[in-house]
């Protein structure tokens, strides 16, 4: 017969899942990239600024991944 524990009297099992907080990044990064697609069909100028607002929203992204990664225990 199996023992029965209350709440708060067990161990806790496995470990602890990290999720990423949420972002407004991956929508500005596709914003650019459309721009940019519309900008290959239009002027060169939509290019060159969905290019830019592309590359800045990865940039960001980027940076936020490796501090959010850098937050993370060693133990693992």
């Amino acid at each position: 017969m199996a023992e029965r524990v209350r709440a708060g009297e067990a161990e806790h099992v496995g470990e602890a899942v990290h999720l990423p907080g949420p972002s407004y990044l991956p929508v500005t990064t596709a914003a650019g990239l459309a721009i940019t697609v519309v900008g290959v069909v239009h002027s060169w100028i939509f290019v060159v600024i969905g290019g830019l607002i592309a590359i800045f929203s990865i940039v960001r992204w980027i940076g936020q991944t490796r501090a959010d990664i850098s937050e993370l225990p060693l133990e693992h």
